[in-house]
């Protein structure tokens, strides 16, 4: 079995694939602080939960945005899983190509997530990412991943609030019954949830007209359901799309 790991600043997702098929997959808190056997005996709890032997797995790919835990994850695949892992950056074949002013600076994820959308729902395509930031990742006609906005996350933007502002609390991030709040928490509730679905709304239309023709929209992370509930835009969410990428990335340098 391959397990694919994917390295986010809040969350770091787990999964284990059988061939094409997610075996098992899992989403943990990043704690920058723990060591590689602390997420060692993390993991090996999580696979005893599932039924699954360490010697099941036979390779391991590695996606991160967060530089100090890369190497832990690392020394995790080699000294625990006994797999030289392929960890996804320079000299990593990717089939995509990179057409920004700073290829070295596009995230590990973003390009993860661009080879999947790809591969599976075709070009041109927005890929719209629900984590710690929102990101906008657009995949031209010719398959290239050009380019990316970022803007602030939704579950991000609700805790900035909650702690800059004296008055307002921290809230549950679900849809709320208008979009005129009668009272605080719906009031926030609507600026988030509606908020960012006008966001989406506005960038997908000029990511859209810059890419020329009808991109598709494709959304994965956390929060996407959340945010696809309320704009016709978002076509498909893909929950494991990043699982999804590291699969197929690992498959390509497999045979190369």
């Amino acid at each position: 079995m391959l397990l694919c790991v994917d390295i986010g600043n809040t969350n770091i997702k787990l999964g284990l694939f059988e061939q094409e098929r997610v075996r098992a997959h899992w989403r943990v808190a990043t704690d920058r602080t723990r060591l590689t056997d602390e997420y060692a005996t993390l993991l090996h709890n999580l696979f005893a939960l599932d039924a699954i032997q360490t010697q099941q797995v036979t390779g391991v790919v590695i996606s991160s945005v967060v530089p100090p835990l890369t190497p832990v994850f690392a020394d995790l695949a080699k000294n625990f899983l006994k797999q030289t892992p392929v960890v996804v950056g320079p000299g990593i074949k990717t089939g995509i190509s990179i057409r920004t002013d700073h290829p070295a600076e596009v995230g590990a994820d973003l390009i993860v997530n661009a080879v999947a959308a790809r591969e599976r729902y075709g070009a041109p395509v927005i890929v719209i990412g629900f984590g710690t930031a929102t990101t906008f990742s657009a995949v031209s006609a010719q398959g290239d991943f050009v380019g990316v906005a970022i803007a602030p996350g939704v579950g991000t933007g609700a805790d900035a609030l909650a702690r800059l502002a004296a008055k307002l609390p921290q809230i549950e991030l679900t849809r709320p019954p208008h979009a005129i709040g009668k009272n605080t928490t719906h009031s926030m509730q609507a600026g988030i949830v509606f908020g960012f679905a006008g966001l989406v709304e506005g960038m997908v239309r000029r990511m859209r007209a810059e890419l020329g023709g009808k991109a598709r929209v494709v959304a994965t992370g956390g929060l996407a359901a959340l945010i696809a509930a309320e704009t016709e835009v978002i076509e498909i969410v893909e929950p494991d799309l990043t699982l999804i990428g590291l699969r197929l990335i690992y498959a390509l340098n497999e045979r190369a």
